[in-house]
């Protein structure tokens, strides 16, 4: 489900300069951060048959490196803003595996609303597509923010370590089952079975995390209270669920017409300094 209102703006210029550059919300990028975002560049210059280095300015309204998708939305922008600088014309296809390469999940964020990540054969056909409009179903993400800092251990070195969990092959192995049940509770419109899938996919994931090596706690008290008031509240009727990224903030997805009751909800629960309401976004784009 890509947002709506919360987004990440990125500009690229190509230019004659020794090397990449890569300003993020106004502070100079160094190290491992500006190296994946070149490698991304070198893809795209490769394509275009161009040496030019690049200078690239991102910035987004939400925190960066929180547990709410900032990497996906960057290496999207990226791939779409850095394709188009150099002259290529990429179909959506082609934009979802090249911003892929930077973040799996930004391979999602390139299509337009709800969207599902093929496994495909290989690097060809491991893209995203979209399987219902933004319009097809009203449905709210209000973002419980609990803890605004960038974390400690980013998505890409708990992702190196899956493995040294006992869970995570059974987890894998369960993967298409769930997608499954998800893609059909979204095209049927079927709250409480999409409520229940997603929850479990959350709740299995982190539990790999909790039992790697060396285990990885994101979890803060406010993030289980939350866990706890959205099962009662679902349970008296409010149709709402959680789901968490790699981080301590909760994503509470509920029906349109409940979204201002939800937030409402989640202002007065401890430990909740925000909450940020989006509703299901289109495509990434030029403006």
């Amino acid at each position: 489900m890509n947002l709506d209102g919360l987004f990440t703006r990125t500009t690229v210029t190509f230019n004659s300069s020794q090397r990449d550059s890569l300003i993020i919300n106004d502070h100079p990028v160094i190290g491992k951060g500006l190296d994946r975002v070149s490698s991304i560049l070198d893809l795209v210059r490769g394509m275009a048959n161009i040496n030019e280095r690049t200078e690239v300015s991102s910035s987004n309204n939400f925190p960066a490196g929180a547990g709410i998708a900032s990497s996906a939305a960057a290496f999207a922008a990226l791939a779409l803003a850095s394709s188009r600088a150099a002259g290529l014309i990429l179909s959506e296809g082609q934009l979802s595996r090249l911003a892929r390469r930077g973040s799996g999940s930004a391979s999602r964020s390139i299509p337009s609303g709800f969207v599902e990540w093929q496994m495909g054969s290989g690097d060809d056909d491991s893209v995203a597509v979209s399987i219902a409009p933004p319009d097809h179903w009203n449905l709210v993400d209000c973002v419980a923010v609990v803890n605004a800092a960038h974390k400690k251990t980013g998505s890409t070195e708990g992702h190196a370590i899956a493995g040294t969990s006992p869970l995570q092959n059974a987890r894998v192995a369960d993967a298409p089952r769930r997608l499954d049940i998800c893609r059909n509770a979204i095209l049927n419109k079927d709250f409480e079975a999409f409520a229940n899938i997603i929850e479990h996919d959350s709740d299995m994931m982190h539990a790999v995390m909790m039992t790697s090596t060396p285990p990885l706690m994101y979890w803060q008290s406010a993030t289980l209270g939350i866990f706890h008031a959205v099962r009662e509240w679902r349970s008296k009727g409010l149709p709402v669920a959680y789901t968490v990224d790699a981080g301590a903030n909760v994503h509470v997805i509920c029906l349109g017409e409940y979204a201002k009751e939800a937030e409402n909800r989640l202002r007065e629960l401890p430990g909740v300094t925000d909450v940020l309401v989006a509703g299901v976004g289109g495509a990434a784009r030029i403006s």
